[in-house]
């Protein structure tokens, strides 16, 4: 069974009410163009594609192998007053370079023969009194407060003397 040809009676019913006896040809006609605009315009953008690609490979080939130039002119030389003077470095004499050297075995200090020892005898102090430690600080205002039977804190009246001071 063909659908179009049952089609064909119900479409010719359709438009023959409404339509001029040729507007079926000139629908088919507009459409046929229609279609064939729509089919130039892909073959033109298929061709512009095409040439495109072909102009950017022409453009990357030719900066390939085209040698490089400098951007700028070459400047002309020319006789310009110098700004600065040239100073040129030379190393050092042998004679101005300082160098460390060992010591002779002559030149070595003994510690044993030269240092004298120093001992502590456990019986050679005395714990001082109130009165001793009031008189070695005698010059400087101090209080001595008792907080307990054996605990005793030395306390200075001037901030500045709290942090120490020469005895001598």
């Amino acid at each position: 069974m063909n659908h179009q040809a049952d089609l064909d009676p119900l479409l010719a019913d359709v438009l023959a009410e409404a339509a001029p006896a040729d507007y079926r040809d000139a629908l088919l006609g507009k459409t046929l163009r229609l279609v064939r605009r729509r089919r130039r315009w892909r073959q033109a953008r298929r061709m512009a594609a095409v040439l495109v690609a072909l102009g950017l490979c022409g453009i990357f080939i030719r900066q390939k192998n085209s040698p490089l130039r400098p951007f700028a002119p070459a400047p002309a030389a020319r006789a310009v007053a110098k700004d600065y003077q040239l100073v040129q470095t030379r190393p050092l004499p042998a004679s101005a370079v300082v160098a460390t050297q060992p010591l002779a075995a002559a030149q070595f200090v003994a510690p044993a023969e030269t240092v004298g020892m120093v001992q502590t005898s456990s019986s050679n102090y005395h714990v001082i009194n109130d009165a001793e430690l009031l008189a070695l600080v005698a010059s400087h205002p101090a209080v001595l407060i008792r907080t307990g039977p054996h605990s005793e804190e030395l306390v200075f009246t001037n901030p500045d003397d709290q942090s120490g001071f020469p005895l001598n």
